[in-house]
């Protein structure tokens, strides 16, 4: 049987939101494969698989993730059950108002190439207190709890962006994938760069010399997406983009990422960002 132990918080300005979960069992998720809040993401316990963009990273006990706003990923299970992690999510508008030189620094992490990092050195048992901290202000929920989680929202960020800065000057290079793994991120790319194409199963599978039944189980067991479904969050990506910056009719915006009925443009675009085109563009505007 699963078990869940979770606790969240939103700021008042819903400039910062927390999440943390422990699971007993096994979890992949279903979704919020995308979201314009940076996801600062810390695993206490266990190992995972995060699909990010067009690569699966390997994420172990003391590892950091970095999601920028607007990209595409998904964690699921990396073959042992349980595990337990805390995420932080800052939106745009919690970078406003800063010196450019912190604000910069502050967004570093989101900025750079390198998604999952190794918390480790003094810096990274300072991030796994001051994390445990965090938690213990969730637990408790005394009087300024508010002011205390937006302190140690910032401090954690800090924390991470001099980690980075760290990995930087040393250059190490990411751990390398599977031979397997790397075929299907070859797969992800093509999509990504042929989003507004016909794009099937059997295209791609002569494209890959697969069999198409291999490449829809490969890509899901890598990916942690059905192929479908990764086109389609790759389609609608683009429209968001789109939407936010130009003019183009709606219309025309549906037939620009790939889809050729407009009915079921919309529906996709509402079940992966809760909301209609229209409305997308329209609070995108107003904000």
């Amino acid at each position: 049987m699963n078990e869940t132990e979770e606790l969240r918080y939103v700021s008042e300005d819903a400039r910062v939101r927390l999440e943390y979960n422990r699971r007993e069992g096994f979890y992949a998720m279903a979704e919020d494969h995308m979201h314009p809040q940076h996801e600062l993401y810390y695993l206490f316990q266990g190992e995972r698989s995060y699909f990010i963009g067009d690569r699966v990273y390997p994420v172990r006990s003391g590892d950091l993730v970095f999601v920028p706003g607007g990209e595409v990923h998904k964690t699921f299970d990396a073959g042992e059950p349980g595990h337990e992690r805390i995420v932080i999510y800052y939106d745009d508008a919690w970078f406003e108002g800063r010196p450019e030189e912190e604000a910069e620094l502050l967004r570093s992490p989101f900025r750079e190439g390198r998604r999952v990092l190794a918390a480790s050195g003094p810096e990274g048992m300072r991030l796994e207190r001051l994390l445990h901290e965090l938690l213990r202000e969730l637990q408790e929920r005394q009087p300024g709890l508010g002011l205390a989680a937006r302190r140690l929202a910032e401090q954690a960020l800090l924390l991470a962006a001099r980690l980075t800065r760290r990995e930087q000057s040393r250059r190490q290079p990411e751990p390398s994938a599977s031979p397997a793994a790397e075929r299907m991120a070859a797969v992800a790319r093509c999509i990504s760069e042929s989003y507004a194409e016909p794009l099937t199963l059997g295209g791609l599978s002569e494209r890959f010399f697969l069999s198409p039944s291999h490449l829809s189980r490969s890509f899901k067991r890598h990916m942690g997406f059905a192929f479908t479904e990764y086109v389609a969050l790759t389609r609608i990506k683009a429209a968001q983009r789109l939407l936010r910056e130009t003019d183009e009719r709606i219309t025309a915006i549906a037939g620009q990422v790939g889809f050729d009925s407009f009915p079921h443009f919309e529906k996709v675009f509402k079940s992966i960002v809760r909301m209609p085109p229209r409305a997308y563009r329209a609070s995108f505007r107003r904000s």
